[in-house]
């Protein structure tokens, strides 16, 4: 199955990946992104270089607000992967309006254009940090997921409120991908296997938030991806439904193991610097991930161990004469 499919939030870590991915299965991709500085524009351009080499790959440059430009560019397409957002929960608690206007608002902009377009096949990238801290663990997408704790994590439950109200009113079929801590090659410079990964190389200590205990759900980027494209396939349906699916690996790595790891892959002694916790940051992420194996054919194979190992010689093949 191919088609022309509209990304955005193509320039990103996860976008510019799946752009890429669906380029090599066949697909005429159109990628939107609107350089949001939340990192250095150049790390961007660098991933959308990579995509140029495909004549199939179109980019513009708009912010996914501008809902008429949005309905232009929809001429022709068939799904839309709704990847676009302010990302961060730290930042989301020192500027929750602006995380609003992006997360939601823009999340509406891109239904409403849809709607107007006639395209009723949707992807949207969601977070495992709906769920908060109370939810049961493991973590299955029927929990009610009403207690967010950080402004991020209640702009992306918002957002998939506003797709299952879409289903409902106007007949799309969308499926809300709840990512559950997406690492690998490219990623964000601020999160924290990138972030250790650069100090750690570079001889420097590391911040640990907390005694280390905290564990999360760490997913390859490859993964991901088959998710992703499990999750179109499944919008090629005309019956309109809004479902949810976590994808994660369904293993949890405290945070100390994780330091380990990347200390182990690059052949250092791993030094840590113990900072008081950060509101709003979840003790543990879980995924259980039998709906979307049995709905998608989601099978995760990236261990953590092996993840780890690829990005730390990503990153000094890419990186390493700059630490």
């Amino acid at each position: 199955m191919t088609g022309r499919v509209l990304v955005t939030g193509a320039a990103g870590f996860i976008g510019s990946h799946t752009c890429r991915a669906f380029l090599e299965d066949g697909w005429e991709v159109l990628g939107v992104d609107n350089f949001d500085p939340f990192y250095d524009r150049s790390l961007k351009e660098a991933g959308l270089a990579d995509l140029a080499q495909y004549p199939a790959f179109q980019f513009v440059e708009e912010d996914i607000r501008e809902q008429s430009a949005l309905t232009r560019l929809l001429d022709e397409a068939s799904v839309v992967i709704h990847l676009a957002a302010r990302p961060g929960v730290r930042p989301s608690i020192e500027d929750p309006e602006l995380y609003v206007s992006v997360n939601v608002q823009g999340t509406v902009s891109v239904l409403e254009a849809c709607r107007r377009a006639g395209v009723h096949r949707v992807v949207f990238g969601s977070s495992s940090s709906v769920y908060g801290d109370d939810t049961p663990v493991p973590f299955r997408e029927d929990a009610e997921a009403v207690m967010p704790i950080s402004p991020y994590a209640a702009t992306k439950r918002s957002a998939e409120l506003h797709c299952q109200v879409y289903t409902h009113l106007y007949g799309l079929r969308i499926a809300s991908l709840r990512f559950f801590t997406v690492y690998g090659p490219r990623q964000r410079p601020d999160l924290a296997i990138h972030r250790f990964t650069r100090l750690l190389k570079a001889g420097k200590s590391v911040r640990r938030y907390g005694d280390g205990s905290t564990e999360r759900d760490y997913t390859h980027i490859d993964d991901i991806l088959q998710g992703i494209k499990g999750a179109v396939e499944w919008t090629a349906d005309r019956t309109p439904a809004f479902e949810i699916f976590n994808l994660g690996e369904s293993r949890t790595v405290q945070l100390n193991r994780l330091i380990e790891l990347i200390a182990e892959a690059l052949r250092v002694k791993p030094q840590v610097e113990e900072v008081a916790p950060q509101p709003g940051d979840v003790r543990l992420t879980c995924a259980d991930i039998s709906k979307a194996r049995r709905m998608l054919g989601y099978q995760p194979t990236v261990t953590i161990e092996e993840g780890i190992s690829q990005f730390a010689k990503w990153y000094e093949a890419n990186h390493g004469r700059q630490s």
